[in-house]
């Protein structure tokens, strides 16, 4: 498994950063801000040249695109971090594990996990073992589970377990039929929490927010995209691929999706409390 779970800090006294233990916390969440974000490996937000085949320009990286993720990030300065399309050093990268290299210049824990099943032969295919979903957080929040939907080729769901909430991570099927399977699957793991829950991530909704309505209600889980917007594409978007829902026990403050071109999707920011 290439997981890997560290809290880095940054030590006024060597102008650099280190690490420092993980510690396991009994801080109980309030006010935190959320950000969801399909990075797309970092390689930017234009259709990548299709040279010698389709797909092919997924193959080579872009230097200082990820430099300018990790400006943007700074400047929102979130408690928590969900990165979609995280290459976690593959060549396409530069071998850099680009959620180890975001958590550090956050001053964050880092949690990823490959986002295709455990018995995938992506798992062992050069790039794409090292293609993966990540979350990042401060360092007073610690704990994390990895669940697997039985069907669709991304089926890696994370948990984020605080004391006061828990978050899931996911990345649906392009499949609608696949989509729909891991929406029960999906529904099934949820319901079983007993804490106030957010579920957040790239839900490649094509046909709207309808097509998760079912799912919602079911849950009694709330978008705190209220009006709508769209995440995709980042340069004319038009679709709502993206989506924060939450359920009882939280409080959205505000939403945003800021309108910057580091990738193919929007971000999505959210202020919330637990109550």
């Amino acid at each position: 498994m290439r997981r890997r779970t560290t809290v880095w800090a940054q030590d006024p006294r060597l102008g650099a950063t280190t690490v420092q233990p993980s510690a396991t916390s009994n801080y109980t969440v309030k006010r935190m801000r959320l950000l969801i974000y399909n990075i797309r490996y970092a390689v930017g937000a234009g259709v990548p040249p299709h040279v010698p085949v389709p797909g092919a320009g997924f193959l080579f990286g872009n230097p200082g695109n990820l430099d300018n993720i990790i400006g943007f990030l700074k400047q929102e300065d979130p408690d928590i971090v969900g990165l979609i399309e995280v290459d976690i050093g593959s060549v396409r990268s530069g071998r850099v594990n680009q959620a180890d290299a975001i958590a550090r210049a956050l001053g964050h824990y880092s949690s990823y996990e490959c986002k295709y099943g455990e018995e995938s032969v992506n798992q062992y295919l050069p790039i794409l073992r090292k293609q993966a979903n990540a979350f990042l957080a401060a360092p007073r929040i610690a704990g994390e589970r990895f669940h697997y939907f039985d069907t669709g080729i991304k089926r890696l769901i994370i948990e984020l377990e605080l004391d006061g909430i828990a978050i899931f991570l996911v990345h649906l099927s392009l499949k609608y039929r696949h989509r729909h399977f891991q929406l029960r699957h999906l529904y099934e793991l949820v319901k079983r929490c007993r804490k106030p829950v957010i579920v957040a991530g790239d839900f490649n909704t094509f046909w709207g927010e309808n097509e998760i309505f079912l799912f919602k209600e079911a849950l009694g889980l709330r978008s705190a995209n209220v009006h709508g917007l769209p995440s995709f594409p980042s340069r004319t978007p038009r679709m709502e691929l993206d989506f924060i829902l939450y359920g009882a026990g939280i409080e959205v403050r505000d939403f945003r999706i800021p309108r910057v071109t580091f990738s193919d999707h929007l971000p999505l920011v959210c202020d919330f409390e637990v109550t």
